[in-house]
């Protein structure tokens, strides 16, 4: 699809992208606040993210399901303009466990918006330019993830906590309704019908084949621990910079989250210069990037913090679309299981990633999470590096990396 209705399409999936990530983490860099409020530990207040992530890791596999009678557009438009409501009940909660229920309620919407706007890209563009609009689409994650952030903890520092999350709903309507208005009207297709009757008549089957295979239960572990590092580094620096002798402001703190910006310039990259690597080397490779990465944000100085946490969600995005594309080649007929699990142990350990290094904070502050996000990134590594193969042939699986989920 050319011309301008090609680019206005271009436009809604990078706007479906933004809405997936917009409320994923935007109470991640305000737990001070959020502990005054409700009288918790500001590492407890952490769980405002787990609580958001371990929904996504439930519901993901039944996405598929859920929204099979629906419309693309539907589903997609009516998740991301639902996502509202939840923002504003946690903007209001009255207590911490009714927080926690938004936020939970915030992870059972998001995985609409991701897994089902990465079909639609699909069903509605070649192979060649699939690859181009994913890449759209992941940036459009990123910005949305940084967005939510940014605009959390700019607005936090001026009007409070709970008008900066009314102003991330209000973009979440926004963003729903130009979603709504971009996005083509079409039904599930008969091809998609056809190939889901497929998969459901040897469904038992071919999920427990999926399950005991090696190469892709290493994926999923690899998975759990990539996000379960990113959670535990970007949770945990707003509290150490909000200490002396950085002591930042709740302003300061949104603003780090810049360095996701760079995502949006390397995903592209990422896609362009895997066409000749495998998903195992990439994989490796952001693997080894962000293990210096956690290293140089041990530094007391301000910019070396900064380059680390640049490199560290740099890799992090490189290794989840080295293994969105070693399942796509390795799961065969059970792809759309194999990523629905994957998804499911990816956002789990994004929620253990806010709750197992709390024991290691208190003990030693920034190097126990340090400490730990370098044991994730090194597991993760040691998987792709030891099981990525092709299990029909016993070797590497190789071919081009697509940059986003296929969620089909």
């Amino acid at each position: 699809m050319n011309g301008p209705h090609g680019k206005s399409l271009r436009a809604a999936f990078f706007l479906c992208g933004c809405a997936a990530f917009l409320n994923l983490y935007a109470t991640q860099g305000i737990l001070r606040e959020l502990a005054a409020t409700f009288g918790v530990s500001a590492e407890r207040a952490g769980q405002g993210v787990s609580a958001t992530t371990l929904a996504v890791a439930i519901i993901a596999p039944f996405v598929g399901t859920v929204a099979a009678p629906f419309a693309r557009r539907t589903a997609i438009g009516f998740a991301a303009l639902a996502s509202m409501l939840p923002a504003l009940w946690a903007a209001h909660a009255g207590s911490f466990t009714s927080f926690l229920a938004a936020r939970f309620a915030v992870g059972l919407l998001m995985p609409f918006v991701f897994a089902i706007s990465v079909t639609f890209i699909g069903e509605l563009f070649t192979r060649e330019q699939s690859a181009e609009v994913s890449a759209l689409f992941v940036a459009g994650t990123t910005l949305g993830g940084f967005a939510g952030r940014f605009v959390t903890n700019a607005c936090a520092a001026a009007l409070g906590w709970r008008h900066a999350l009314d102003v991330v709903a209000a973009l979440s309507l926004c963003v729903g309704v130009a979603i709504f208005l971009c996005l083509p009207r079409v039904p599930v297709s008969r091809h998609v019908n056809a190939t889901t009757r497929t998969h459901d008549a040897d469904g038992d089957t071919s999920r427990l084949a999926m399950l005991t295979r090696r190469p892709l239960l290493a994926a999923f572990g690899f998975g759990a621990c990539v996000l379960a590092s990113q959670v535990a580094t970007f949770t945990f620096v707003g509290l150490r910079l909000a200490q002396p002798p950085y002591d930042f402001g709740t302003a300061q703190i949104g603003a780090i989250y810049a360095v996701f910006l760079l995502a949006v310039v390397v995903t592209p990259l990422a896609g362009r210069f895997a066409r000749h690597r495998s998903p195992r080397e990439l994989a490796v490779y952001a693997a080894l990037l962000a293990l210096p990465g956690a290293g140089l944000t041990l530094a007391h100085g301000l910019l070396p913090i900064l380059c680390g946490l640049a490199l560290g969600s740099t890799a992090v995005f490189v290794e989840q679309a080295a293994a969105n594309a070693f399942i796509s080649q390795t799961a065969g007929a059970a792809r759309s299981t194999a990523i629905g699990v994957y998804l499911s142990c990816y956002y789990l350990g994004g929620s253990l990633g806010s709750i197992l290094p709390v024991p290691a904070w208190r003990q030693w502050g920034w190097a126990g999470c340090v400490a730990f996000v370098v044991a994730a990134q090194a597991i993760a590594g040691l998987l792709a590096w030891r099981f990525w193969r092709d299990p029909a042939h016993g070797h590497v699986a190789s071919g081009r990396l697509p940059v986003a989920v296929d969620g089909r």
